[in-house]
């Protein structure tokens, strides 16, 4: 067992946001959290002064089996014994929680089993294999995303419909005002606390933008490394969330809150770099496409469909494929064509990326990056082509795939490279997680059912 960091120790280690937040303080409690199945951060508080005394911690496993709904799963792999689990503070992750009373650090922790090894079924080690897996060829996979949100008025009551927040004006938030600055200011004093919390925590934020919903934001992140940008976006969740409580609202990231509303997506921008040289493979010394860059959409293209469970992890994400609703559920691939669910967007030859825009808002970050830079590795390394570049509108496309969580489980299931990729162990246990879930759902009347077969059928 490691030694225990004294205080000064691990204060050094931290980043110099998290230190230039304590300046001058006394720390108090310091959260002690993983990511479980959902992207919910489980763990321990405890202050700081504990904190600075032990070296680790220890969680059960049974964590990776808990469903949305609190329920748990069966375990594939046999008993429910719920051994515990090893968990170190990754220290480069520490984390300001400036909307608590007294003065926070949130540090997210490794997973590590009583023999040392990673935990297959925690997300965060899922990302860190397929990372490996590109390291281990030479390279580095870049991702930078883009999240989409609501903001909703307080909904106490899950039998009443979700409606937009009363803006600054005495005005509900209206729909169709993309890009729209007077629409982002209607909730300006939510964004404020979005950009300060975020100074806080030392996160960059590229930029923020009114979307086509009512109520709906959608926030960019510099790109970087897969798992510190999921890292992020795990704690911009919570900080978001924050923010609207401050200011009697809710923010929700559900792929599809309001109806007749768009949905949230998590369009994520890849692109991979030789760690020997720096340089984006998908570009050649001319400038010009590699034929690599065509293998990773060629990759997208042939396994996406096995991922979807991934990116689209509840039965409420398939709400969000429907056409006409700016979603493109199609796996056509085109150059600054936004009707495709693989984007190439316009950049020079440095930021040559595939933008995937089939990830929903609602999806584990770690598990939204894995499954798509997964997608990508396995093309890479098939060096099979893709479909021709679809030069119209792709939104009328056909493509095989899933349209309810558990013909996505099936594929899931069933596609072995992907199983491998991700790892077996985490697939049979994500894939309990969520059949569990569709099953609980599945017995739950909705209103329309009431409302069109009570007295019809």
């Amino acid at each position: 067992m490691a030694m225990p960091p004294s205080t000064t120790d691990w204060m050094d280690k931290i980043p110099e946001a998290a230190r230039s937040y304590i300046a001058g303080r006394r720390l108090d409690e310091v959260e002690c959290i993983v990511s479980d199945i959902a992207g919910v951060a489980r763990g321990k508080a405890m202050p700081a002064s504990k904190f600075a005394k032990q070296a680790s911690f220890f969680l059960p496993n049974s964590i990776f089996l808990q469903t949305i709904t609190g329920d748990w799963a069966d375990n594939p792999s046999g008993a429910f014994t719920e051994p515990d689990m090893i968990l170190t503070p990754d220290f480069s992750t520490a984390s300001a929680a400036p909307w608590t009373a007294d003065v926070t650090l949130q540090v997210i922790h490794d997973v590590k089993d009583q023999q040392g090894q990673p935990v297959q079924a925690a997300p965060r080690n899922v990302l860190k294999r397929i990372v490996e897996l590109y390291n281990a060829q030479g390279w580095s996979p870049i991702v930078a995303p883009e999240m989409e949100f609501f903001l909703v008025a307080r909904n106490i009551d899950p039998n009443q419909p979700i409606i937009p927040p009363m803006g600054r004006s005495g005005r509900r938030a209206a729909a169709k005002q993309a890009y729209s600055m007077s629409a982002v200011d209607e909730y300006g004093k939510v964004i404020d606390d979005i950009y300060d919390f975020a100074e806080a925590q030392g996160f960059e934020i590229d930029g923020i933008l009114q979307e086509g919903g009512a109520g709906q934001v959608e926030i960019n992140l510099h790109h970087g490394a897969p798992v510190e940008l999921a890292d992020e976006i795990f704690y911009f969740k919570r900080l978001i969330r924050e923010a609207a409580l401050r200011h009697d609202c809710f923010a929700t990231f559900m792929a599809k809150p309001i109806e007749g509303e768009p949905g949230s997506a998590m369009h994520i921008h890849h692109s991979v770099v030789s760690i020997e040289t720096g340089e984006n493979i998908f570009s050649a010394p001319n400038g010009t496409e590699t034929e690599t860059f065509l293998h990773f959409i060629a990759g997208m293209q042939t396994y996406l469909p096995a991922v979807i469970a991934l990116l689209a992890p509840y039965v409420n994400s398939y709400r969000r494929y429907v056409p006409d609703f700016a979603a493109p559920i199609n796996l056509e691939w085109g150059r600054d064509n936004r009707t495709t669910g693989l984007r190439v967007p316009l950049s020079d030859a440095a930021g040559r990326r595939l933008e995937n825009r089939l990830a929903g808002m609602d999806c584990n970050p770690y598990l939204g990056f894995a499954a798509s830079l997964a997608c990508g590795y396995l093309g890479l390394m098939e060096k099979k082509l893709p479909r021709s570049e679809c030069l119209g509108d792709a939104y009328m496309s056909e493509d095989d795939l899933p349209t309810n969580l558990g013909d996505a489980l099936d594929i899931l299931a069933e596609c072995e490279p992907v199983r491998e990729v991700l790892g077996v162990e985490f697939c049979n246990i994500y894939e309990s997680v969520k059949r569990n879930e569709y099953k609980e759902f599945l017995q739950v009347i909705s209103p329309w059912e009431r409302e069109h077969l009570l007295l019809n059928v």
